[in-house]
């Protein structure tokens, strides 16, 4: 029987394969629309039925948490799924784009799979038993904090209410850092932070499935993941920090000045 982790990656490929089968041939006007700026296209949909039919397969009872279907089946054993994190960008056909798959005990994050298939690369880890690239062990940056650093971040561009905020945070960010980059996948960019590619990571109003499989990643390459306060409700929050303990501390500190998590409450 495949482990959870593995049944994650061969969930990702099976969706991934409907993804590059779609890929430079839909664009935005083949999309609808959930939200303000939140898109969703048959890829999408079509990437998340693969990816549950090959999790039921392996996992039959268990609960399952997808971006386009909610949430179906209940219990200890929770699968998170983003069918393809970076709509807005592979409608566009800018190539970075994932598909991210966490698998939770209880409360606990135990295994994570993000897939890049253009480049076909597989961030993997299990609890306890580190995180890896392809294979290759991960660790995050030696970075001690933020001047200097090489961070990712995203915008808030469905919280329009809390873009004055976020504009103040970045702009201490930048004045110290070496660069930030918006890439628009924060899936991939928690998996970099974890090879040691950013030295941080920071973005605000999230989904569970955004963030469930690269805050695992994270830790297990040694990394520190928190919400804005510091605590451990990213998921329920939406509102995340993943970077090397010293690059964490420093933008704690940095978000701290000018905003707390009641002010970002998702539900605002």
């Amino acid at each position: 029987m495949l482990s959870e982790v593995e049944a994650a990656a061969e969930a990702a490929r099976a969706g991934a394969a409907i993804l590059l089968r779609h890929w430079e041939q839909l664009g935005k006007e083949d999309a609808d629309i959930k939200s303000r700026n939140d898109w969703v296209s048959r890829a999408d949909r079509e990437s998340e039925l693969a990816i549950i039919a090959s999790i039921r397969e392996r996992f039959p009872d268990d609960a399952i948490l997808g971006e386009e279907g909610g949430l179906t089946g209940q219990g200890e054993r929770t699968w998170i799924v983003d069918p393809l994190d970076g709509t807005s960008n592979y409608l566009q056909h800018f190539p970075i784009w994932s598909v991210s798959i966490g698998f939770q005990r209880g409360e606990e994050m135990v295994a994570a799979v993000i897939h890049e298939p253009l480049r076909d690369l597989f961030f993997t880890a299990e609890r306890g038993a580190g995180a890896f690239r392809n294979g290759r062990r991960m660790r995050v940056s030696d970075q001690a904090a933020v001047e200097g650093s090489f961070l990712a971040t995203g915008f808030p561009f469905r919280a329009q209410q809390f873009v004055s905020i976020y504009t103040r945070i970045f702009e201490d960010v930048i004045r110290i850092s070496k660069g930030v980059r918006r890439a628009g996948s924060a899936a991939l960019d928690l998996a970099y932070t974890a090879d040691g590619v950013f030295d941080g990571f920071f973005e605000l109003h999230l989904a569970p499935w955004d963030v469930a499989a690269g805050s695992l990643l994270v830790t297990e390459a040694g990394g520190v993941v928190s919400d804005f306060s510091g605590g451990q409700r990213w998921l329920e929050r939406g509102n995340i920090v993943g970077a090397p303990p010293g690059v964490h501390a420093d933008l704690l500190r940095m978000i701290g000045r000018h905003v707390s998590e009641a002010q970002l409450d998702r539900r605002k």
